[in-house]
């Protein structure tokens, strides 16, 4: 398996299990409905254990831009392969968003709630306020990186025997899930804890172009989980490297 595609199916199962587990919880009719937020942080946290333990192995499980571009900063990844890394990523994330929407497909058209289908894709501020939820995304994904800079070190040899930066595979799928269960159990209620540019960036092309009667992609939002994350990372980065 090639790092590209190991990134695209990597985030493909963080996407199918991760929003999976919002739908089983906001969409109506469903076994899981309203069972509330301890599932949703904890389906997440089991979602990046999967993806990571089957990428970790071909391509660090990045699985993340924000995790790609910033270990590219901390030049522990090359900056010549990011672009490859995202595309994977998005192509992923789509591909999980959209297998989301099919499996679930009679109970979107039982719930009437606009904002809580939306919510099985990207995500949205609690309460809105554009400063505050660019610095919840922000905090919640330096936490993500200085835990994965601190864990881990390089250590992944690609096939043709260069040794390439670590990735979230390289702390174990257990140690990333348990990072990914504090901050959405600790962080994640005021804007759902994207902390993941195509975690949220995928999904929501994918709801924007499925004809629902009721309609809330709100683009207006959009550009928060994408840089606010990006952002995060990169603080991150510059602190590892600091004080490294």
């Amino acid at each position: 398996m090639t790092p590209f595609v190991a990134e695209i199916l990597g985030t493909f199962l963080l996407m199918l299990l991760g929003n999976g587990v919002v739908a089983n919880v906001v969409l109506n009719g469903t076994k899981g409905n309203n069972s509330g937020w301890i599932v949703i942080t904890t389906g997440w946290a089991l979602a990046v254990y999967v993806a990571v333990l089957v990428a970790g192995p071909h391509s660090g499980a990045h699985i993340n831009p924000a995790v790609t571009v910033s270990l590219a900063v901390a030049g522990l990844f090359e900056w010549a392969l990011v672009p490859t890394y995202i595309a994977g990523q998005m192509i992923g994330a789509m591909l999980g968003g959209l297998v989301v929407y099919i499996m679930h497909k009679k109970h979107y058209e039982t719930t009437e709630d606009a904002g809580g289908i939306a919510a099985t894709f990207c995500t949205a501020p609690a309460i809105r306020n554009t400063p505050l939820n660019f610095l919840s995304e922000l905090i919640g994904t330096f936490v993500l990186l200085i835990a994965v800079f601190y864990i881990a070190g390089p250590e992944l040899t690609m096939p043709n025997g260069d040794e390439v930066a670590f990735g979230l595979g390289s702390l174990g799928a257990l140690p990333v899930a348990l990072v990914v269960w504090a901050i959405g159990l600790c962080l994640g209620g005021p804007t759902g804890y994207a902390i993941n540019p195509a975690r949220d960036l995928g999904p929501r092309i994918v709801h924007s172009l499925i004809p629902f009667k009721n309609k809330a992609t709100d683009w207006r939002y959009s550009w928060i989980p994408v840089l606010g994350p990006i952002a995060g990372g990169t603080i991150a980065a510059l602190l590892f490297l600091q004080l490294s």
